[in-house]
Formats: C-alpha cells, structure tokens, sequence
C-alpha cells in the first residue's frame, strides 16, 4: 500500500522543497514574497487561493513581528493547515440509514471508476453491505470495467442495456438495495465535459431519482479530481458543483503531478472537504484526508 508521503513525492520534491529554501536564513523582502507566490503558483494552489495566502502571511508578519524568511516556515504551514480545516473532512464509514446513497461525479479519467472499487472495499471492510449502479449507461467500457471491479469485491453491479436512460438504472438499482437488504448504495454516473448540456440534464435525472425514492438522497454526492489536471479540474469542477451540488472530493492521481497544491484550490475555490486521497493504482491505495499530514508531508525533507 503506498503512502502519502511517497504520494507526494513529485509535489514536494519539484515545488515544496523550493519553498523551504526560498524562506531560507535570510531577511524578508519583497523578492521574498514574489518568489513564494510564484512557487504556489507553479504548485497549482491556483491564483485566488495564493492571494489570499500571501495577504494572510504578511499580516501574520506584522502582527508577530516576524523579519526571517525562515520564520516564515512555520506561519505557511499553519496557515495552509487551517485551510484545509475551514471545511473540514467530517466522513464516517457507519451510518445509521435503512440505505445511504452516494453519488459519484467527475470527468472520464479522472479515476472515477477505480475510485468507486477503493471506496467499495473500504466500506465493505467495516462491515457495510454495499451495492453498485452502472448509470453511465452510455459507455460501455464503463460498465464493464465497474463489474470486473464488482466481482473482485464481491459485490453486485445493477446495470442496463447500453445507452438506456440512466435515471432508470438508477431507480433499478434503488429497488434492489432495498430487495437484498443493502445499506449502501454507490452510483457512477457518466463523466464526458461537463460544459455538453446534456450530460448535466442527466446528472440532473439521476439526482432527481434518488430524491423520488430514497429519504434525503443523494446523501453525499463526491467529486473525483485528477491533481494533474490541476486548476482545469477546479473549472470542471464549478460546473458539476452548479448543477448537482458536492458534498466532498476524492483526489487522485498525485503520485504522478507536482499539482499537489490543487487540494488546497478544491476547499478554498470550491468549499467543500476532501474526504479521501488516492495514494496509487492498486485498490488498497486510497486513504482518508488527513489536513496536519498533508501539509507534513509536504514539507519533509
């Protein structure tokens, strides 16, 4: 299984490791504060995020009197800790529901679909009975990769006919959790651009599906991420958030980008938590969000 710390390797080694030598043993100057913007810039921390961070730390400066760069060091991390802590990752595995929904957005290859078997096995775990939908009815290969993923946890997938209404998966799905006594209930949803109109009237249906025939469903609705796809991602993002809502992110793929810094975009840009981190391929490599170790991680050397 890997860890976080390996996880953000790349991140760390390209960027963060930058900025601990950039707040070096020197005097604060103005080159000093160009240079740490330009660093979260290049970490995709993204342009509102960095402003703010910036604006923060200087006041911070002030107020504490702080005149070393290298005191500097100690203000970023509690400040970029208390970022992510603004909303703050407040998932349990246990609930108490006759059945929970979760509904599961994001682009295609965002890792969705992987994303979805890493939940299902952790669920699966701590004693959940869970059960999958195939709504993205228009890509077969979706469907396909969801059931292999299904089997191997040994859990069933409802699906449909290919291209058939995906609202109707959904509810098929509903009818069979409650039939086979399932209390968790996952379902992928198609992911092609979200500015095509129609793909937004679907995750519209779905939603609306859920709400017909289950009590306060979707009750959560998670936003899969790539980091590489870095403020790109927090666009997409927007646009899913504006026509479903979200309630949370999983973010993946940081083994391979040094926009790690995006995590801290998704809780300012987008106000919502991020529940879980993909620490890599296999299914065992997702772990829940932890804030403190995050930005550790970031930092050592």
């Amino acid at each position: 299984m890997a860890s976080l710390r390996d996880t953000l390797s790349r991140t760390r080694n390209s960027v963060f490791s930058r900025i601990q030598t950039a707040l070096g043993q020197s005097d604060i100057t103005d080159e000093t504060w160009e240079e740490l913007e330009m660093l979260l810039l290049q970490a995709d921390v993204g342009a509102t995020t960095t402003e703010g961070l910036i604006t923060r730390l200087r006041e911070r400066a002030r107020a504490d009197g702080i005149v070393r760069a290298d005191a500097l060091r100690g203000a970023l991390k509690r400040e970029l800790k208390a970022l992510l802590l603004s909303h703050p990752a407040t998932h349990s595995f246990a609930s108490n529901r006759m059945l929970e929904v979760i509904m599961m957005i994001g682009v295609n290859g965002s890792g969705k679909t992987t994303s979805i078997a890493k939940l299902c096995k952790l669920y699966k775990q701590r004693g959940r009975k869970v059960l999958l939908a195939a709504a993205d009815t228009f890509r077969a290969a979706a469907v396909d990769q969801l059931q292999v993923w299904g089997e191997r946890n040994g859990v069933d997938v409802i699906t449909g006919p290919q291209a058939v209404d995906p609202g109707a998966v959904t509810h098929d799905a509903v009818m069979a959790a409650f039939a086979r006594k399932a209390d968790l209930l996952i379902v992928d949803t198609a992911g092609r651009l979200h500015t095509k109109h129609n793909l937004m009237q679907e995750l519209v249906k779905i939603k609306n599906v859920l709400q017909r025939t289950v009590h306060e469903a979707p009750h959560q609705t998670l936003i899969v991420i790539d980091a590489a796809n870095g403020q790109n991602a927090i666009a997409q993002a927007k646009g899913f958030a504006q026509a479903v809502g979200v309630t949370g992110a999983i973010l993946t793929k940081l083994d391979g980008t040094p926009k790690g810094g995006v995590a801290f975009s998704i809780v300012s840009d987008l106000g919502i938590p991020i529940l879980f981190v993909g620490t890599g391929e296999k299914i065992d490599d997702i772990e829940p969000f932890d804030a403190d170790a995050f930005v550790e991680d970031l930092f050592e050397a």
